[in-house]
């Protein structure tokens, strides 16, 4: 029994494998969701919701671009007239912008759910073939330190509110 799981593993790509453009950039895109959070703890006054607000704002674009990279998938496969690969592919965006448009506090709950749910996309479609093995390996830290970001956002807006 443990044979196979060991074969499974192996099979699996690894953060190393990663391209290392795809690498820097996806790291070097987290910089806002950090910073803002970091930010949001560190500044008194009023102004932490700003920052608060920003960081909502950068993570609905970057579920849209999420949900983009699923959308490029299909054309990719020509597979472009598929309502079940197209519809899902919208959802992140929407997601996104609901999330813009309710308190804070609903709007960052919102969005850890919308990276939650994009990384086991992400992960399923790599399973399935219909992305990079790699992709999977990127995207679970990065969807880790994302969503440690907007806990921390939610941390600091309940203690300071």
């Amino acid at each position: 029994m443990a044979e196979p799981l060991r074969a499974d593993r192996s099979r699996r790509a690894r953060l190393a494998e990663v391209p290392r453009p795809a690498l820097i950039l996806g790291f070097a895109g987290l910089l806002p969701f950090v910073a803002c959070a970091a930010g949001a703890w560190a500044v008194g006054g009023p102004r932490y919701l700003i920052l608060i607000t920003l960081q909502i704002e950068y993570g609905a674009i970057v579920l849209g671009f999420l949900g983009a990279v699923h959308w490029g998938l299909a054309m990719a496969e020509a597979a472009a007239d598929n309502w079940r690969r197209l519809a899902p592919a919208v959802l992140p965006a929407l997601v996104g912008w609901t999330a813009l448009m309710i308190p804070a506090p609903l709007g960052l709950l919102l969005l850890a759910l919308g990276f939650a749910g994009m990384y086991l996309a992400d992960r399923a479609a790599a399973t399935a073939n219909r992305a990079p093995e790699w992709y999977a390996a990127l995207r679970k830290p990065l969807t880790l330190l994302v969503l440690l970001s907007l806990a921390a956002s939610y941390g600091a807006l309940a203690a300071k509110l």
